[in-house]
């Protein structure tokens, strides 16, 4: 009965999206309401902010996550939070983390920059980039409904089978995970292929590959890793919804399956997926490291092709974290071989940001402390990566704190290290105003000391003996003290990320608009005001070496070379279908997680019939006409 009152008010909200709603008025007035301008945009830059505040919104909810699995691991024999509980929150924790703040935040920075970078007026498929974003948004809330349902994933980040299976996680708890992993990916793949596409095709006259800046690159090779990472897992997330649901036996060992295909499937995704969040934070370092050292970029080529090599090896590492299943030494040997190489182009990159801080005259704005902060930090998870590569040391590290310790030092001390850069760096250009860099530089000093103080013990709680994973721990252990000082870190880290919430919003009401140039920058999205018109650039600009702007300004030009005459700018209209298409997948994925099949084949029935009425729609976008131009940059420029 249930389910054939789903359907029914299913078919009426599909008839009343398909005829427009039932009162036409009301539409016509909604139509025009700024937050259906947010909703139906195709605007690459506006992507980028909803990118950012859903980003930001599951960084919270991570943090939460964070902190309360740090005070269960206060006190010995604590049982704050124990058992499933537990178990849950370790599980949303990584995943959201990865998933859903990570890479949304790291896609935030690439849809408002990298086409500001190359002199493009947009991405080149507006429409699946506007998808991409919705599909993010509604994995992340169909993941996180587990908590209100009171069924969260419990088999950790990594979801190893057969502890995974119905057998040992019964209930709705893994197929959210599952799900909702499945519904997020395809809006990451679908950007991946959008950034590959826009980085090749869209590039301004004079902007050659060895011209690109190092931002556009990084982003460029990470769009490149989730085109062939992504599929592996998608493919494994396929099988284990078929296992669960349908009663599929591909990991169950009594039926001839092999539950060590998931591991293969996952880290094959795995590994690379952590280049896919590293190198564009790589990427911003560079920038920020040039800009504030006043210099170029040393060894723009080098670095070039060492984030090339990078991504290129990253698909050959994968079974290093599987050392301990027992592939033997051949295999072993192989993949240790292959790790310890991928340091040598990482060294190539990390010894070129001090040369070209060497000799410079160095700014420390906010943004470049985050950069210095990076370097030393990352070298650390680095070099305990390479002591994780040895397979004979890795049977004494693997499954303790040493790891946990390594890869928060990879992603944090990279990737959110660099995404805070980012943040500081650009959010002139995004919105037209700095960040104060006083409560900017509280809010790295806080965060970087909380999360030295955080990690840097963890490896000897590791050391020590201190599985990772594990809700407790005995007095008699001796871990009580390195705990605690682990905790104190972790809520000076929770402090520093209130303080930057704080920041925003003093920064908001004490704006001053700060001109399209304000931290004398090199590259092209410096050269057009700030935030930047709808349309980007009036003119395409015309390159004529690397660092464009700055090679311009020592010229004595204040201003770029246009490529083309000024005339009439075609633009892409805003489009409904991208949220309408993406609601029928989330009514799918969430009839499938309630097991009701009529639900879910009906959610996919809507997500394909909206595509097919996108097939043939014939609206071309419309023309920006010259006159309106000119008053919109005589506008800007006042």
């Amino acid at each position: 009965m249930a389910t054939l009152v789903t359907i029914i008010v299913f078919i009426l909200f599909l008839s009343a999206i398909l005829t427009g709603g039932y009162n036409k008025e009301l539409m016509d007035r909604f139509r025009s309401h700024w937050l259906w301008d947010w909703i139906t945009t195709v605007d690459h830059k506006k992507i980028g902010i909803m990118y950012g505040i859903g980003g930001g919104f599951f960084f919270i909810l991570g943090g939460i996550e964070a902190l309360l699995i740090r005070t269960q691991l206060f006190y010995p024999n604590n049982d704050f939070i124990v058992g499933r509980a537990f178990n849950e929150l370790l599980t949303m924790h990584g995943t959201t983390m990865i998933f859903f703040v990570a890479m949304p935040l790291l896609f935030a920075l690439m849809n408002m920059i990298v086409p500001l970078q190359i002199g493009a007026r947009d991405v080149a498929f507006p429409f699946l980039n506007a998808m991409g974003l919705w599909f993010f948004i509604a994995g992340g809330i169909l993941m996180n409904l587990s908590w209100l349902f009171g069924n969260a994933p419990d088999a950790g980040w990594t979801n190893y089978v057969p502890i995974a299976a119905n057998e040992y996680s019964a209930g709705t708890g893994i197929d959210y995970y599952v799900l909702g992993l499945q519904i997020s990916g395809f809006g990451t793949l679908m950007s991946g292929i959008n950034f590959l596409a826009t980085i090749i095709n869209m590039r301004t006259e004079g902007m050659s590959f060895l011209r690109m800046p190092l931002f556009t690159w990084t982003s460029f090779i990470s769009s490149a890793l989730i085109l062939f990472g992504f599929p592996p897992l998608t493919a494994g997330l396929f099988l284990i919804m078929f296992e669960r649901l349908f009663g599929a036996n591909f990991f169950d060992v009594a039926a001839g399956g092999n539950p060590i295909i998931w591991e293969h499937l996952f880290w094959i995704f795995g590994h690379p997926e952590v280049y896919i969040v590293v190198l564009p934070a790589f990427g911003i370092m560079s920038e920020v490291i040039s800009t504030f050292s006043k210099k170029r970029l040393f060894g723009y080529t080098s670095m070039v092709f060492a984030t090339i090599l990078i991504g290129f090896l990253g698909f050959m590492v994968w079974a290093h974290h599987m050392f301990t299943v027992g592939m033997g030494p051949v295999a072993n040997s192989i993949f240790a071989i292959a790790t310890m190489t991928i340091a040598v182009p990482t060294g190539i990159k990390v010894f070129n940001w001090l040369f070209t801080m060497w000799g410079g005259k160095i700014r420390f704005t906010t943004a470049m402390l985050y950069a210095v902060g990076f370097i030393p930090t990352f070298v650390m998870g680095g070099v305990t990566g390479v002591m994780l590569s040895t397979p004979p040391g890795d049977y004494q590290y693997h499954d303790s704190y040493f790891v946990v310790a390594h890869f928060h030092y990879v992603l944090i001390g990279g990737t959110v290290f660099g995404i805070l850069a980012g943040f500081y760096y650009w959010w002139p250009k995004i919105f037209g105003y700095k960040l104060n860099e006083k409560l900017g530089k509280w809010n790295f000093w806080l965060f970087f000391i909380g999360f030295h103080l955080t990690f840097l013990i963890q490896h000897f709680i590791g050391l020590f003996g201190m599985p990772r994973r594990v809700f407790t721990y005995q007095p008699e252990d001796g871990l009580t003290l390195i705990n605690q000082i682990s905790t104190v870190g972790a809520y000076m880290m929770a402090v520093a990320t209130i303080l930057f919430v704080v920041n925003v919003i003093y920064s908001y009401r004490h704006r001053v608009p700060v001109g399209n140039d304000p931290w004398d920058g090199r590259t092209l999205e410096w050269s057009i005001p700030s935030p930047a018109p709808f349309y980007n650039f009036a003119q395409l600009p015309k390159v004529r070496a690397l660092d464009a702007f700055w090679h311009e300004k020592m010229k004595g030009n204040k201003e770029m070379e246009p490529a083309e005459p000024l005339g009439p700018i075609h633009m892409p209209s805003n489009n409904h279908l991208p949220i309408v298409i993406v609601l029928g997948f989330f009514i799918s994925g969430l009839g499938f997680v309630f097991r009701s099949n009529e639900v879910g084949a009906l959610g996919l029935i809507f997500a394909f019939l909206m595509m097919f009425v996108r097939s043939f729609e014939k609206d071309h976008g419309y023309h920006v006409e010259t006159d309106e131009v000119e008053k919109v940059e005589k506008g800007v420029k006042a």
